[in-house]
C-alpha cells in the first residue's frame, strides 16, 4: 500500500485491477490530475495483486494512493469477506468514502466447463453472480455521489457480428447450472463456452439496467463495452493455439485485426482510460442506466432492454447469492 490517503480522497474499487483492462483503468486514475483517489486493486491472486498495486503506487502522481485486497469472485464467501472488510474500513474512516465500484473482472471458458466454489458454472458465476453480490453487499457504504460501472461487451449484441456465438438466454438458475437456452442445443464444447461468455455479458447489461432503476438518487450505474482489448488474459482457458494467438500474435497485428475482424480494437491502456473516465468524469455525474463504447453512449442490443427479463434475473440472483443457512 502507498502512503496514507489525503483527507479529501475518494475510494474506487476495481475488480481484476491487477492486469489487462482493469490495470489500464487503475493506471489512468493514478496518473491523472483528477482526484485524489484511493485505488483498491481487487483480484484473486494475492501475490500478483500486491505486485500490481506496488507498481501502480510507484507510478502514481502525488495525492493518489493504491492498495491491494484479495477478492475471488468465484467464491461468494470471498466476496462477502471482502465487502465486509471494506465496509468496516470505510465506516471507521480507515480509508476514504467509497465513491466508485468498477466491476471489471471476468472469465471466458474454453472447451471444459468449470464450476465456482459454490457449484455454479464459472462464466455466469464469476461474471454475473460474483459482481451482483459484491455490488449489493457494498451498497450500504456506496453513498452519493457515487458510481457503479459494469464491464460488458459488444459480443452480447447479435447485430454487431462480433465473431462470438450470440447469447442463448435462459433462466438464471439454469444458467448457474451451465444450461444455455435452446439455441445452443447443437453447440460443441468450444462454441458452448464462447456462448456462455456472450450470455454472461448480456446478463451484465440486464444487471446494470436493473441496478440503475433501484439505486438512490445520486448513485449511478452504467455498462461499458471496451471493444476487443488486445493482450489481456481473458483467453487463458481457451485452446492452446487461440491462447498463443491472443497473447503473442494479435497484439502485434492490430491493422490486420481492424481490417478482418473488427475496427473496435484497442490496447488495455486505451480502453482502460475510457473506463476510468466513465467511473470518474464530473460531466457524467447524473448519467445512469446507459451503455457506453469508449467515451460514447450507444444503444445496447434490442434484447437488453427487456425490463421483465432484467427484473427476473435480479430476483433469481438474490436466492442464488444468499448466504447458506
Amino acid at each position: 500500500m502507498s502512503s496514507r490517503p489525503a483527507g479529501n480522497a475518494r475510494t474506487i474499487v476495481i475488480t481484476g485491477g491487477n492486469a489487462g483492462l482493469g490495470h489500464g483503468c487503475a493506471t489512468a486514475l493514478v496518473t491523472s490530475a483528477d482526484g485524489p483517489w484511493h485505488v483498491v486493486v481487487a483480484s484473486r491472486n494475492a501475490e500478483r495483486t500486491r505486485e500490481a498495486a506496488d507498481k501502480l503506487a510507484g507510478a502514481a502522481r502525488a495525492g493518489h494512493t493504491v492498495e491491494a485486497m484479495p477478492l475471488d469472485l468465484a467464491s461468494l464467501a470471498s466476496v462477502r469477506a471482502f465487502a465486509a472488510e471494506l465496509a468496516d474500513r470505510v465506516a471507521s474512516g480507515a480509508i476514504p468514502p467509497l465513491q466508485a465500484l468498477v466491476c471489471n473482472a471476468g472469465v471466458q471458458a474454453g472447451t471444459r466447463q468449470t464450476r465456482t466454489a459454490d457449484g455454479f458454472e464459472s462464466t455466469f458465476g464469476v461474471n454475473h453472480l460474483g459482481h451482483f453480490l459484491l455490488v449489493n453487499e457494498l451498497l450500504p457504504v456506496l453513498r452519493a455521489p457515487a458510481r457503479v460501472v459494469v464491464v460488458a461487451s459488444g459480443v452480447h449484441d447479435p447485430a454487431q457480428k462480433a465473431g462470438v456465438p450470440v447469447p442463448a438466454w435462459n433462466a438464471a438458475p439454469a444458467l448457474a447450472r451451465g444450461e444455455l437456452g435452446p439455441d445452443a442445443a447443437s453447440d460443441n464444447a468450444f462454441v458452448a463456452g464462447q456462448r456462455r461468455y456472450s450470455t454472461s455479458k448480456l446478463a451484465n447489461i440486464y444487471f446494470t439496467y436493473a441496478l440503475a432503476r433501484r439505486l438512490p438518487r445520486g448513485v449511478t450505474a452504467n455498462a461499458y463495452d471496451p471493444g476487443l482489448v488486445l493482450g489481456t488474459g481473458l483467453q487463458r482457458s481457451a485452446p492452446a493455439p487461440l491462447r498463443f494467438a491472443a497473447k503473442h500474435v494479435l497484439p502485434h497485428a492490430r491493422p490486420l485485426v481492424r481490417r478482418f475482424l473488427t475496427d473496435k480494437v484497442y490496447t488495455a491502456e486505451e480502453s482502460g482510460a475510457a473506463l476510468a473516465w466513465l467511473a470518474t468524469a464530473p460531466e457524467l455525474a447524473g448519467t445512469t442506466g446507459g451503455y457506453f463504447h469508449q467515451r460514447q453512449a450507444i444503444r445496447s442490443s434490442d434484447d437488453s432492454y427487456d425490463v421483465a427479463r432484467a427484473d427476473q434475473l435480479w430476483e433469481d440472483s438474490l436466492p442464488l447469492t444468499a448466504p447458506p443457512n
